[in-house]
């Protein structure tokens, strides 16, 4: 091959690669541009995630202490009202503050039943059966009608175990929230 063959190989290569080098280096742009997108993206979609998640996080705390309170005080004026038929004292105010208890923790159980993991929804609903039960067992007391066998130390002991299940429910709300100290005894 002669010189003048090399001069033309070189001539083309060269304009070729002139008129291809705008070519090339847009393509080359756009796929940074691509990449560059799809990272902000995925960084947008991960940001997203978190705050979803904190979101969700907060609602079920929110719900869970709401829970937890509705269910304690239920089982407070379960006791408070189970001392007032032991003592033959039962009042309006006493029925309505027992009636105004259970309503919140119907209410504060159906709350959770949307919000709450299969594992806390397990719980609570256990607690919420036995409550009902601990109800059902001091309102046949007071009618006078008790179950065989139970009187008010018998039902009383069934609230006291009650309690038991609520600090299970307790620890798996907080666990379910990812608290994994545990908290000072019940006050």
């Amino acid at each position: 091959m002669g010189s003048a063959a090399i001069a033309l190989v070189a001539a083309v290569v060269g304009v070729a690669g002139t008129l291809l080098a705008p070519v090339l280096a847009h393509r080359s742009g756009a796929r940074a541009q691509k990449a560059e997108f799809e990272r902000q993206q995925q960084a947008a979609h991960a940001q997203w995630a978190r705050e979803q998640q904190q979101s969700e996080l907060a609602v079920r705390r929110t719900c869970y202490i709401e829970t937890n309170a509705a269910y304690r005080r239920y089982r407070t004026q379960q006791m408070n009202y189970l001392w007032h038929v032991h003592r033959g004292e039962v009042t309006e105010a006493g029925k309505d503050e027992l009636e105004a208890a259970r309503m919140a923790h119907h209410a504060a159980f159906a709350e959770a039943q949307m919000v709450a993991s299969p594992a806390v929804l397990a719980q609570l609903d256990d607690v919420a059966k036995a409550l009902s039960e601990g109800y059902r067992r001091t309102k046949c007391l007071e009618e006078g009608n008790p179950d065989p066998g139970d009187t008010f130390e018998v039902i009383e002991a069934y609230l006291h175990w009650i309690w038991e299940r609520w600090e299970e429910m307790r620890a798996v709300m907080r666990a379910d929230l990812g608290l994994t100290n545990s908290p000072a005894g019940p006050l």
